[in-house]
């Protein structure tokens, strides 16, 4: 998987060029995340469960564990009541209940973090982190500061968005 394109593009006469403002190509990629399990059903997660994506990047959210229904479900409160993990002009998602083999795809077009869980399985630690863009992009928003609608054991399992950056995607530690 390609790192983000830090490539800048000059446009003409913008002001986004008078101002020297990085802009970052609007690839039309796909990326899969698949929601995974042991075969006893004692752990599940996402993998990757950090990752770096350019604006424009489509996600395909794949059910790979044979055993347990998953979610992809964005934190807003659109959806379910929760407080909101993904940036304000962002449009949250929720993929619904997908069983084993099905997928779900949203594109991410906003710069910022996105933060997401599947819904049966939050508590258990089944988040994942989007890092879209960086810093550098106009209105990027970065990570939620709110720690009062999620556990602390979630908000520990989540990738540090440094680290995501630095490393372009973060793997879950080997599973049984």
């Amino acid at each position: 998987m390609s790192r983000i394109n830090r490539r800048i593009i000059l446009l003409g006469g913008s002001a986004a060029a008078a101002l020297g403002v990085p802009c970052v190509a609007l690839a039309q990629t796909k990326v899969e995340i698949e929601m995974r399990g042991t075969a006893r059903g004692e752990q599940i997660w996402f993998e990757p469960q950090g990752l770096a994506v350019d604006p424009g990047t489509t996600l395909r959210f794949t059910n790979r564990d044979p055993g347990n229904s998953h979610t992809a479900t964005a934190y807003h409160p659109e959806l379910f009541g929760r407080t909101r993990r993904i940036p304000a002009s962002a449009r949250p998602w929720d993929s619904d209940f997908l069983l084993p083999e099905e997928s779900f795809e949203v594109t991410l077009t906003v710069p910022g973090v996105y933060d997401f869980y599947c819904l049966p399985h939050e508590m258990a630690a089944m988040v994942g982190r989007i890092v879209v863009g960086t810093p550098l992009h106009v209105g990027w928003e970065g990570p939620s500061s709110d720690r009062d609608d999620i556990s602390a054991d979630v908000l520990a399992a989540l990738p540090a968005v440094d680290a995501i950056l630095a490393n372009g995607v973060i793997h879950v530690e080997s599973k049984p």
